[in-house]
């Protein structure tokens, strides 16, 4: 049974894209397939599962030797089992950049395309046979490129994301504003959540100067409910940061309707950062960045000390 996951701290895509590439593998190519999740989806997620009626994947801790795996929206053995190179990775299907590191027994399909969600990747490989996918993979697909790219607002989103996303919802009979409109609600309903958890919920390991970051972003289109909550987000920053092995946290709030960015600024390392990386003056303990949107393409590659 091949084992099809994604990235730890699961978002939409890396919840979707398994459940999708796991029917695929069952459905066309004949092969055993499960998906499964490094631990539990966001509330988004979770509201794709309800809304398309998918049942949740079981969550692992590890995969073991001899497991057969394929990796979905992730490339990187930061965000992977740690025992990943005792087992076999057979295939890789991602959009973000080539990190390295991880290392395969024997040759492998990899798919890595510069798209704004996996889940179109997904829909190109599987070609005409998209058409015997039942609603609930259909959806799920609409689901994750809906996310991905906020709703096309992303500067991640490319013409064909939108062009994929638009056929999807024709086919289920979807208003995509009124979709994305329920679901960026269930994004934003974090009131569930602890100060730590909304710290690990989307957030992405990243070496800068020498320290290691943890790079953190909250989509909403409630952000004043996550600002209300500055000060003990902040003061959960130390705690997480170590129980990961990090130095620093970088939280940043994205108010998808806005559209701009609020980094939070706990201290003065981050401070700088904020000033060399964006071009602002830092006053106090926030810092509001118009127009980003884009952990993958508006904050990892200018982070700078």
């Amino acid at each position: 049974m091949i084992k099809v996951f994604g990235h730890t701290s699961p978002d939409t895509d890396s919840t979707g894209s398994p459940i999708i590439w796991a029917w695929y593998l069952n459905e066309v190519r004949q092969t055993p397939a499960q998906a499964v999740l490094q631990g539990e989806p966001n509330t988004e997620a979770a509201w794709m599962l309800s809304r398309w009626n998918l049942d949740k994947p079981q969550i692992i801790d590890d995969v073991a030797a001899g497991d057969r795996c394929v990796i979905v929206d992730t490339n990187n053995p930061a965000e992977l089992p740690a025992s990943l190179d005792q087992a076999e990775v057979i295939e890789i299907i991602d959009h973000h950049l080539l990190a390295g590191g991880i290392k395969t027994r024997a040759p492998i399909n990899i798919t890595i395309r510069p798209l704004a969600c996996t889940a179109t990747i997904m829909h190109d490989l599987m070609g005409e046979d998209i058409a015997r996918a039942p609603e609930g993979i259909k959806g799920a697909m609409l689901t994750c490129i809906l996310s991905d790219t906020l709703e096309f607002r992303s500067p991640t989103t490319t013409p064909h994301d939108r062009a994929v996303a638009e056929k999807l919802a024709a086919d289920l009979g979807v208003d995509i504003a009124e979709f994305a409109s329920e679901m960026f609600a269930a994004k934003s309903d974090v009131s569930a959540f602890s100060d730590a958890a909304l710290l690990k919920m989307d957030s992405k390991e990243y070496e800068l100067g020498g320290k290691q970051l943890r790079v953190s972003v909250l989509e909403t289109t409630a952000p004043q409910v996550l600002l209300d909550r500055k000060a003990a987000l902040m003061a959960a920053m130390p705690a997480v940061a170590a129980e990961d092995g990090a130095d620093e946290v970088l939280l940043f709030v994205v108010d998808i309707l806005r559209e701009e960015a609020t980094l939070l600024v706990p201290n003065d390392f981050v401070k700088s950062v904020a000033e060399r990386s964006f071009g602002v003056t830092v006053t106090g303990d926030s810092v509001v960045l118009p127009g980003v949107m884009s952990r993958k393409k508006q904050i990892i590659p200018v982070l700078a000390v």
